[in-house]
């Protein structure tokens, strides 16, 4: 069969599965604070206004050259092209769904909600400490996780001094919540 009738992906069918990033709960928002919304915007605008235009650049020139199913320059920049193009799509959903929110409206309450960091102990007497931050914006390394994930699901709305449950794949645990902390409001300008 000719190359012409075939696909070489499903690149608009699911960009999240394609990426490997978890997809958001069916019927929810997706949160996000201020920063990481320009986070990835500012990653949006330099994938479009710098990386795509040097790649389409190379490939303009790669493909001037001859041949182009030997041609390593045109294979390679057509591919780095479609990770870009996937991205791109990627970036534009999420911020076309995104919900900015700003934690610091709760600095001072002692329930959690989006954007708290939150100490807490489980039963075996190990402290941890996690801010609960958006999908597109969690980084584990910095303490940080997503607001859907299972920590997170069984801390929201609690309050300092509650104990809750943590379902694990080793089976449910207690776990008290020992400070709720917000950052502070910016200054009015």
């Amino acid at each position: 069969m000719s190359k012409a009738f075939t696909r070489e992906s499903d690149a608009g069918a699911d960009d999240d599965e394609d990426l490997g990033l978890p997809a958001l709960p069916a019927g929810t928002r997706n949160y996000i604070t201020a920063a990481g919304y320009q986070r990835l915007r500012d990653e949006l605008f330099q994938l479009i206004d710098e990386e795509r235009p040097k790649v389409v650049d190379v490939v303009h020139w790669a493909a001037s050259n001859g041949d182009r199913s030997e041609n390593g320059d045109y294979l390679y920049g057509k591919k780095r092209l479609r990770e870009i193009d996937r991205r791109i799509r990627f970036l534009t959903k999420r911020l076309e769904i995104a919900e900015v929110t700003d934690p610091s409206v709760h600095h001072g309450s002692d329930q959690v909600f989006f954007g708290a960091t939150v100490t807490y102990e489980d039963d075996e007497g190990v402290q941890r400490t996690v801010t609960i931050m958006g999908i597109d914006e969690a980084d584990s390394a910095l303490g940080q996780v997503s607001w859907i994930s299972p920590v997170s699901r069984a801390l929201l709305k609690a309050r300092e001094g509650d104990v809750v449950k943590l379902i694990t794949p080793s089976g449910p645990r207690d776990i008290e919540i020992l400070q709720v902390v917000y950052p502070a409001p910016a200054p009015a300008a």
